[in-house]
């Protein structure tokens, strides 16, 4: 979950966001356009995407802090630098896909529907470089493919693609299959934390809601 303009470019983890937004509406459209509103457009939302765009950032902060994903970059870092926390969240994604505790196949393709009729729902609010790319995430269905290999495969393809100084995406595919256990370890230990977090999180965001209200 990486800040800055390279993060802006490489955006991929969006089942973390859109499942951790716990099927709130509002809290799931913020949770996905963060990364595309700046500065003092938040404002410009109702207050329940404002809290999703709030928590969007939220994450990316703790995950980007977490000593495991420290650690899970490493297995990218020498290949692919400031772009190894942007692999870290595709291969991250695949593992909450396959991750039973939060989904089966068939769950996860009910769940990339809501998202999907949820964020349809939102779309005269979406900034313009969320609208211009939500057509293809729906249509190629990136938050049910991200459980299978190729799924992934393509996804670190897109970081490429997305990247200003990245020019394959193969070496990343490899190193993927090659430290697969030791990453799914990693996933193992991170992911229950981030969980817990995140609901503590949108329990301050909505008490501090009540407070201003």
């Amino acid at each position: 979950m990486m800040n800055g303009f390279l993060y802006e470019l490489v955006m991929m983890n969006y089942l973390a966001h859109a499942y951790l937004s716990f099927n709130k509406p509002e809290l799931l459209v913020g949770n996905m356009i963060s990364d595309f509103v700046k500065g003092k457009k938040k404002f410009d939302y109702p207050q329940g995407i404002q809290k999703g765009i709030a928590l969007h950032r939220a994450i990316d902060t703790f995950t980007d802090e977490h000593a495991v994903i420290k650690e899970a970059k490493e297995v990218f870092r020498s290949d692919y630098r400031l772009y190894a926390g942007a692999l870290v969240d595709v291969v991250f994604d695949h593992f909450l896909a396959t991750d039973t505790q939060h989904f089966s196949h068939e769950s996860l393709k009910v769940f990339a529907g809501f998202t999907y009729e949820t964020l349809n729902h939102h779309r005269a609010v979406f900034p313009e470089r969320f609208a211009r790319m939500f057509p293809h995430m729906q249509q190629q269905d990136w938050l049910y493919h991200y459980h299978s290999r190729w799924g992934i495969e393509k996804s670190l393809g897109g970081v490429v693609r997305r990247s200003a100084y990245l020019t394959e995406s193969e070496t990343a595919f490899r190193l993927f299959e090659e430290y697969y256990e030791e990453l799914k370890k990693k996933y193992d230990l991170f992911f229950p934390d981030l969980f817990l977090y995140v609901k503590s999180r949108i329990t301050e965001l909505n008490e501090g809601s009540d407070e201003e209200g």
